[in-house]
């Protein structure tokens, strides 16, 4: 028994990839696939962090906006952000206008750009890939937090970061590929070239 849906292309996705052709383009050219670049790395982390509450396609439909109000989400140029940029960032009809997450966003990338002293954020992300990834037939079957999501969580926080609990680490690591939750009978199923099972 699997949640894969078969498209009028042939193609097997999990229902939230299926009829939204946003989220669908999104499932069959990103979701899953390897980010080792920091700008990458850090806009998946602030995104992730925006997502928290709401649905993914509003994320998705909003990312234009965000890379221009982010800077193209260069830690550099975030990290210099101040106050008013703060409220440049809650006028700012284009994106989620949530006081808590844009100030998380500038401390993000302040962390980051701490975090070269240290070997960088891609590196430091990437540490904690597990040694194996779930094989979900189903959507039920999908976990929603690791010990390593966890794990991650709490040395990210130790290193400064903000909204980056556990269930939006392993999100974020489902989205980089560290983790294939792409369902068994899915067409993109170990498509990123991490995992082959």
């Amino acid at each position: 028994m699997s949640d894969a849906i078969v498209g009028d292309d042939g193609l097997a996705r999990p229902v939230w990839a299926s009829s939204d052709p946003l989220l669908r383009e999104y499932y069959d050219t990103e979701w899953g696939m390897p980010v080792v670049d920091e700008p990458g790395l850090y806009e998946r982390i602030v995104l992730e962090g925006f997502q928290a509450g709401l649905s993914w396609a509003t994320i998705l439909r909003k990312r234009p906006a965000f890379r221009v109000a982010f800077a193209d989400f260069d830690p550099d140029r975030v990290a210099e952000f101040t106050d008013d940029d703060v409220e440049r960032l809650m006028a700012d009809a284009g994106i989620v206008r949530n006081e808590r997450k844009i100030r998380a966003a500038i401390t993000n990338a302040r962390a980051t750009v701490a975090l070269r002293d240290d070997g960088g954020l891609v590196d430091f992300v990437w540490s904690f890939k597990p040694d194996r990834t779930p094989a979900p037939r189903t959507l039920a079957e999908v976990p929603t937090t690791s010990d390593e999501s966890v794990a991650l969580s709490k040395a990210l926080r130790r290193k400064g970061f903000a909204f980056v609990g556990p269930t939006t680490m392993f999100a974020l690591m489902e989205a980089i590929g560290m983790v294939d939750t792409h369902l068994v009978d899915s067409h993109r199923r170990g498509t990123s070239g991490i995992w082959t099972t």
